[in-house]
């Protein structure tokens, strides 16, 4: 796992320097700089694999090419012996960054068998182009900028903030789409001319002709196969999934929920013993519908895991809230305690394994079922209403009342929900999910909060064999409008206890309705107040916003904070104030 940074302009030694620094919480155990006049790669490495030998960036050993890779290829081994077979040498013991490399050098197209989670650029000196990346579900992020007419790319937007010609400008756009979805979606940042990699993409820059060339190596495909043993088919696919993504050299752990996804991964490691696992749970009563630590503590009893729990109250999530703001990168409305359950495991080990994108995979709370159950027989004609209207936070009319308008977000999801191939809207909403939740919200987050730690998240759901046998299942197997984990459940049965098996989802929730309602009452008053947005020229001051439940009111917060901290504080470096700070002042700001 690392931090890295890809430049094509003129630059000075100061701003190499300055990008590592700034990407040092992905990668604190060894740092690197490849640099030919104006083409320059910086790579910051959380050693997992090959501790002494995978050294970034990394040579092939003539200097025609250059890698800075962030990642990990899980099935690197099984790669690097069919190479090794065929002649290619290799200098390092088991990088996986080799791999990638040779397979590059040999020629051909690698990236499908790459199973993993990276974003890479390479520097080909030979035909002088950049060659760049990312895996298919956007686990590992990667930002893209042309300043200047050059090229500028990042595995954290606040790194390329530091290019010369990348401006802090808000791309109204991508704003406009966040207000809805409390995530924002798809290839264009919160920042304008800053856009990401997107998912099972990669590109050419070509450093003769500065041109930008960019393709899908990668598409979830539906194709349903019939047979009888799809549950043990699952199983035995997850059980290899994770065993394949527990590949390291270097202690690992789950985080345990006690919900379905992370007890399945968790029970079918166990097996293998020497397991760590790690549950958040909460003191006060008012939080108890919280607690997971229960559900843990049976887990881990059941199969032996050296297990431990933090225990924190609620409110103390508040205290590291501006950090948490800085480490997102872009405004983010969605969940917190993923931070302290991902510091909490920093403190023993550097991988954590979670259970992120099971729900995807299975169902994704019911969601496709008002396609199916609704009104209207023709449900595609039906999406905003089916799908956009009860899943997301404002509709496109109500936003008109709080900003100026932009493109649709309900048809720019429902352009995404076409793409599937399938006339199932089980498949067609795995589908959207996966090419926008998953990446934009879940994976963002996973990995900034993880990160901020120097910890490398693991996600075995996403392992690209297990999803792509997921998506050969019949819609109607897969899923169902009764039990849309079924086949799950009925796949690791044997495994989990019934208290598990039949828990409710919780998901990691805070008390936010209380918060707006108490401690950040001051801070929601400060930073939404008509005087201020008056001066900011982006919301309208004359809205409403006491008349907002609280799930629609906290993105809207999180937004005015991280445009302090990125537009109008302009900040380099994490904030030393904190949003008590904030909240007394009477301008609103520091």
């Amino acid at each position: 796992m690392c931090g890295i940074a890809a430049l094509a302009l003129p630059h000075d030694a100061a701003l190499l320097d300055r990008l590592s620094d700034v990407l040092a919480h992905r990668g604190p155990d060894d740092a690197g700089i490849h640099r030919d006049e104006d083409i320059a790669l910086v790579a910051r490495r959380l050693a997992i694999l090959d501790i002494g030998g995978g050294h970034q960036p990394m040579s092939n050993g003539d200097g025609t090419l250059a890698i800075a890779f962030n990642g990990e290829i899980f099935n690197a081994p099984e790669l690097r012996a069919e190479l090794e077979h065929d002649g290619v040498r290799f200098t390092s013991d088991h990088s996986d960054t080799e791999v990638v490399l040779r397979l590059y050098e040999r020629g051909g197209e690698f990236l499908p068998r790459l199973n993993g989670m990276f974003a890479f650029v390479i520097h080909d000196a030979k035909r002088n182009v950049l060659f760049g990346a990312r895996d298919r579900f956007g686990i590992k992020p990667l930002y893209v900028s042309r300043p200047r007419g050059g090229f500028a790319a990042a595995s954290e937007l606040r790194s390329l903030l530091l290019v010369p010609g990348v401006e802090r400008e808000l791309n109204a756009g991508s704003l406009w789409h966040y207000v809805s979805l409390r995530f924002v979606p798809g290839e264009h940042s919160i920042v304008r001319g800053v856009d990401r990699l997107p998912p099972a993409h990669a590109f050419r820059y070509d450093l003769t002709t500065r041109s930008f060339n960019l393709w899908r190596w990668w598409q979830l495909e539906f194709e349903p196969e019939q047979r009888n043993d799809w549950p043990q088919a699952v199983r035995e696919a997850l059980g290899e999934a994770a065993r394949r993504w527990t590949l390291s050299d270097v202690p690992i752990a789950v985080s345990l929920s006690g919900g379905l996804d992370s007890s399945a991964i968790t029970a079918l490691l166990a097996e293998q013993g020497n397991l760590r696992t790690y549950t958040l749970g909460f003191t006060s009563a008012e939080d108890e519908r919280l607690n997971e630590l229960p559900l843990g503590r049976a887990l881990a009893a059941r199969y032996g895991t050296e297990h431990r729990e933090l225990v924190a109250d609620a409110d103390d999530l508040l205290d590291d809230l501006l950090q948490m703001v800085w480490a997102l990168d872009e405004p983010y409305g969605g969940g917190l305690p993923s931070w302290y359950v991902f510091r909490f495991m920093s403190a023993d080990v550097k991988v954590g394994l979670t259970g992120t994108g099971g729900d995807e995979l299975f169902g994704n709370y019911r969601r496709f079922v008002p396609f199916e159950t609704g009104r209207l027989a023709r449900f595609r004609q039906s999406f905003e209403r089916y799908y956009f209207e009860p899943s997301y936070y404002f509709t496109d009319a109500a936003k008109l009342e709080l900003l100026d308008g932009g493109a649709s977000t309900s048809e720019y999801l429902h352009t995404i929900f076409e793409r599937s191939g399938s006339a199932s809207p089980r498949d067609s909403v795995l589908y959207l999910d996966a090419a926008t939740q998953l990446p934009d919200e879940f994976l963002h987050m996973t990995d900034r909060f993880s990160m901020a730690h120097s910890l490398e998240a693991r996600t075995p759901f996403l392992d690209n064999e297990l999803v792509e046998l997921v998506a050969r299942i019949p819609p109607d197997v897969r899923t169902s409008g009764d039990d849309p984990k079924g086949l799950l459940r009925a796949a690791v049965a044997d495994l989990l206890p019934p208290e598990q098996l039949g828990a409710p989802k919780r998901g990691f929730v805070f008390p936010l309705e209380r918060w707006l309602r108490t401690e950040l009452r001051p801070l929601v008053e400060r930073l939404l107040s008509p005087e201020r947005l008056q001066a900011q020229e982006i919301f309208n001051p004359r809205f409403d916003f006491a008349s907002l439940e609280a799930d629609r009111l906290w993105p809207l917060l999180m937004f005015q904070l991280w445009h302090l901290l990125y537009v109008e504080e302009a900040l380099s470096d994490a904030p030393t104030f904190s949003w008590r700070d904030v909240a007394a002042n009477p301008a609103g700001a520091r």
